[in-house]
Formats: structure tokens, sequence, C-alpha cells
């Protein structure tokens, strides 16, 4: 089917392209930005008039549940609001039930994907059997399977040496490895970060060190092993200083964070709200700032959502024994842009890391409206004002600290290879 997608404002980062004009597609792919191509005088048209022309959003981090956790999400449920919120294409972590470290189990995910017709779903593989850290999963047969990396997800390894071979056996296939940079004989317990709030509170704390430390070993293996790296789910101010010492070092490594680390400190503790329960958990202000800084310089490449679904008593309990996570993906756009509010991002940053940036990080074919590419865009009114429902909401997810509170910005449809899969009401 022809689509005529006309007078919106249409912007992508990746072409340097900020203007009102029409979009065009033919055969699930963009053929044509401005000038209509032959054939389209009986195209399907479509009115953007006052709304933005986005490239489809690309989340690096959204735990579907499923297999194995369906009381907390599933594929369609978490599709569905993945789709709401504009992610076009998204990346599930390993740590399903069983674990993704077979290719009958990634097959099965891509599957289900299929047949809910929502987001484009890229399963990460299990670096190691049973996300043990002991014995290597057999990871070109996963990625043969469909899964675009390998990640032994926030699970230990058993020792460097076992580290060092995994990553060995990847740079010689030239696999992509996630890691989750944590040493939990420093986290383990904790719920919150060390500091002077956790300490008011009661609450065993986390140091920046357990990341920073388990962050130098992992980048001198890196360097060792010459494998491609990406740094998922940051969180202190060391951090960023030390990803760009390796990018300007020649190192190939990628990182991302999550949106709340960039929106939210330690302070919010003091409401005893199980729903800021996070791993890595909100730091202070002078690292929430700091990875901020990292997005200006491009140190960080992708902002993700880090949307992770929980049942209803997973929270109701003390901050310390709440299931850690929070249920975002419908918002991650509208939470993303509160950050141009304090003057810190401008638009292009913001949408440039929620887009093309991760796409590049893990080689997909996505967050982009150039010439012959899959037409996955929305269209987003900037200006609609409007609340998050937690009765109308689409995850299944009961967890978000955001439920009842009005955004500036909505995406009001989201299209697949050109066909349109969601539709505000």
């Amino acid at each position: 089917m022809k689509l005529r997608i006309q007078n919106g404002r249409l912007i992508d980062p990746s072409q340097d392209i900020d203007a009102v004009t029409d979009l065009f597609v033919d055969n699930q792919k963009i053929v044509a930005i401005g000038e209509a191509p032959e054939g389209f005088e009986k195209a399907e048209i479509v009115d953007a008039s006052g709304q933005w022309i986005l490239p489809g959003l690309v989340d690096l981090a959204v735990s579907l549940r499923e297999p194995g956790l369906t009381q907390k999400g599933t594929i369609a449920t978490e599709g569905r609001a993945a789709v709401s919120g504009g992610v076009t294409t998204l990346v599930c972590p390993p740590n399903t039930r069983p674990i993704v470290d077979t290719p009958a189990v990634a097959a099965l995910i891509q599957d289900k994907a299929d047949e809910a017709g929502m987001a484009n779903v890229f399963p990460l593989g299990a670096l190691t059997q049973g996300l043990e850290g002991a014995q290597l999963s057999n990871m070109v047969t996963l990625t043969d399977a469909g899964c675009i990396a390998l990640s032994n997800h926030r699970h230990p390894m058993a020792s460097t040496k076992v580290l060092s071979r995994a990553l060995e056996y990847a740079a010689t296939h030239d696999l992509l490895v996630v890691f989750h940079p944590d040493e939990p004989s420093l986290s383990e317990g904790g719920c919150a970060h060390e500091g002077l709030m956790s300490t008011m509170h009661g609450l065993a704390g986390i140091p920046e060190e357990a990341e920073t430390i388990a962050l130098m070993r992992d980048l001198l293996l890196v360097e060792k092993t010459g494998v491609r790296a990406h740094f998922a789910r940051l969180s202190c101010a060391k951090s960023v200083e030390m990803i760009a010492d390796a990018k300007a070092s020649g190192l190939d490594v990628t990182a991302d964070v999550a949106v709340h680390n960039l929106l939210l400190n330690d302070q919010v503790l003091s409401r005893f709200d199980g729903h800021y329960h996070v791993l890595p958990p909100l730091r202070s202000d002078e690292d929430r700032l700091t990875l901020i800084e990292g997005v200006k310089a491009g140190v960080i490449s992708a902002i993700c959502s880090d949307h992770q679904p929980h049942e209803k008593m997973a929270k109701i309990a003390p901050f310390a024994a709440t299931e850690p996570g929070m249920a975002n993906v419908e918002i991650l756009l509208p939470l993303a842009m509160q950050l141009m509010d304090e003057g810190d991002l401008d638009f292009s940053t913001v949408l440039t890391c929620l887009t093309s940036g991760p796409a590049a990080c893990f080689g997909l074919e996505a967050g982009s409206l150039s010439v012959g590419s899959f037409a996955d865009f929305i269209l987003f009114d900037s200006t609609a004002r409007w609340t998050w429902s937690y009765d109308y909401r689409k995850t299944k997810g009961h967890n978000s600290p955001y439920f009842g509170d009005e955004f500036v910005g909505r995406v009001m449809s989201t299209y697949i290879s050109g066909q349109r899969v969601y539709q505000a009401v």
C-alpha cells in the first residue's frame, strides 16, 4: 500500500532534516521525502498537520518477561506498550525462564513477537549457559538464531578467566558483547546509592566502586581481546570518564543510560517508595549531571527505558524488599523530552539517542527515515497535554512512579513497515 504522510514537520537527525515536508511509503519502505515519485496519485493520504514525523524509537532495554514470567508481562502486552510509546524496535535481555541460551528460546521470542505484530524484537543471547557464569554458551548458534549480541546481564561470572575466554571467543567471531558492569562483592545486598540518603534511611548501599571497578576490569579485557563491547545502564560520573578515555584510545566501545538515571537522583529515597528501587541505583545529582554531559558529548550514544514490568505485589513491601525496576516504555519520549525543560539537552540530541544512536550501537537498520529504509515512524504531537493513567496503561506492569503525572508531548500514531500498529484514542 502506498502512503503519503503530508504537512508534518519531519525531523530526522541522522539526515540532518528538520522541515515541514511529505514522506512517501511504498512496499513497506520509504521511497521519497519532499517530492512525490511517479505513481503516487492514488496513494492513501495521512494528514500530519501540526504533528512531527519522527523515526521510530529504538530501545535497547525492554524486558518482555515471556517466556516464564507472564504474571509480569508478555511479548504481546509489552510490545503493545512499546508501540504506544513510539518504540518500533527493541532489544530484550536474556534473563527469561528458560534463559535465552538455546536457539529454541530465541526462536520462540521472535515467533511470538511476529505473531503479536507489534514492535520489531531482537533478543540478546546468554554469554554463559544459564547465565551461571561458568560454561560458555554456544554464541555462534545463538547469533545464527537471531540474537544480535551476547550478555550475562547482571549475573556474575565465575571468574575473570572465564570472562576473558568468553570475550576471546566472541572477538574471534566478531560478536558484540553487552556488559552490565557490577562487582557483586560490593553490590550484593544493596538497594540504593551508598551515600548520605541511604545512611539516613537505613538502606544498604551500593557504592559507585561496584560499577567502576568492574568497568575498569571489563575495559582492560576489551583492550586485551579486541572484542566489540557495549556498556549498559551507566550510572556514575566516573564511568562516563572511563568510557570517554576508552573511546579516545581507540577501543570499539559504546554505552547507554536509563532515562530515569538522567532525571532522578537519590533524593527520592526520602519518599520510601519502592517504585524508585532500580538497579543500578539512582545516584547523586553530580552523577546525574555528568551522565547528561556524557550524552551531550556523545560518550553515551543511547537513552533507553530499561523497562522492567512487575506485578503489583512486587512493589508492595518495604523499599529494600521490593523487586527493582520501572515500567516506563510507554512514556520514554516525553520523559526524555523533560531533559530539555532544564535546558540540558536539545531535541536533536535527545532524538538521536533514542533512534539512530542506539541503532548504531547494535548495528540495527533502524532509527532513520532515509530513502530505502523500512517505514518505521511515528506521528508525535509535541504540544499535547495528557495524563498517563494507571487504568489505561498498555503494559501489564504496575510499577511506575509516573502514573497520574501529566506530560507534554504524545505519540499519536506508530507505523511499522508502513502499517499503522497504534493510534491514540
